[in-house]
């Protein structure tokens, strides 16, 4: 069995960490770079940097921050925000990234995908997918989440499997910052149809929700923000519940 990995979310606006729930409300989180040494210390899988107004502020994620960051971890670690062309992502693999992530770039070309895997392989390659359930249908967000799309989610996920995405992200709009647990519904209807990894993001509240998006949700990785950025659950203690109920991640 593979195994399934804990994934940090540092939330980026003005170069500060950030959390809100269900998108809004933000409230400070702390020094990203401090955050990012203390997950990589503490036995976090990976972590995912996301500069979350970079695509509705028309403007490029912070290297240099990246670059600092990538300085304090020995961790794989993902950056999205406003990346849109095979410049930006090499700018940002030179800083330090070892993946990109993609939405709304994605949505708005979808060839994007294809020349992005070519150049970097797919391995490099994430795509974020914000998904809201609307009259009992899921539909794909752009810009941070403030702008619907017609996409249906599942249809959406398939295409930017087939077109050479190396991972998806998908976070649930509905769930994200409420604590309620994950949608581990649609989570594993993507998981079952597709053949790349699928991180859960949107919902931890308590390590219980983990175990049931790794098991009912059959996530391949699942992230989360607050509960890690306000110590409400320490990383390893995560790990050694993840353990002991039976389900293989790295210790």
């Amino acid at each position: 069995m593979l195994t399934k990995r804990i994934i940090p979310c540092l939330d980026i606006k003005d170069g500060r960490t950030v959390k809100g729930v269900n998108f809004v409300e933000l409230r400070d989180a702390g020094d990203p770079v401090e955050l990012a040494k203390i997950y990589s210390d503490e036995g976090a899988d990976e972590l995912v940097f996301l500069d979350i107004t970079a695509t509705v502020d028309k403007r490029k994620t912070l290297a240099e921050l990246v670059t600092k960051v990538a300085k304090a971890i020995n961790i794989p670690f993902t950056v999205g925000g406003g990346i849109s062309t095979v410049e930006d992502v090499k700018v940002l693999l030179n800083a330090g990234a070892d993946k990109i992530s993609i939405n709304s770039a994605a949505v708005n070309n979808p060839a994007i995908i294809n020349q992005m895997a070519q150049e970097f392989g797919s391995q490099c390659v994430v795509v974020a997918i914000d998904t809201r359930t609307i009259d009992g249908l899921d539909f794909v967000h752009t810009h941070g989440g403030r702008k619907p799309t017609i996409l249906q989610t599942q249809a959406w996920a398939k295409e930017v499997c087939d077109r050479g995405a190396g991972e998806i992200l998908l976070t649930s709009m509905d769930h994200d910052g409420t604590k309620a647990g994950f949608a581990n519904e649609i989570t594993a209807e993507i998981s079952s149809m597709l053949s790349i990894p699928v991180i859960a993001s949107g919902g931890a509240g308590n390590m219980q929700h983990f175990k049931d998006v790794f098991t009912v949700g059959k996530a391949d990785a699942a992230l989360a923000a607050s509960i890690f950025h306000f110590k409400e659950i320490p990383i390893p203690s995560l790990k050694q519940y993840l353990h002991a109920e039976g389900i293989a991640s790295r210790i």
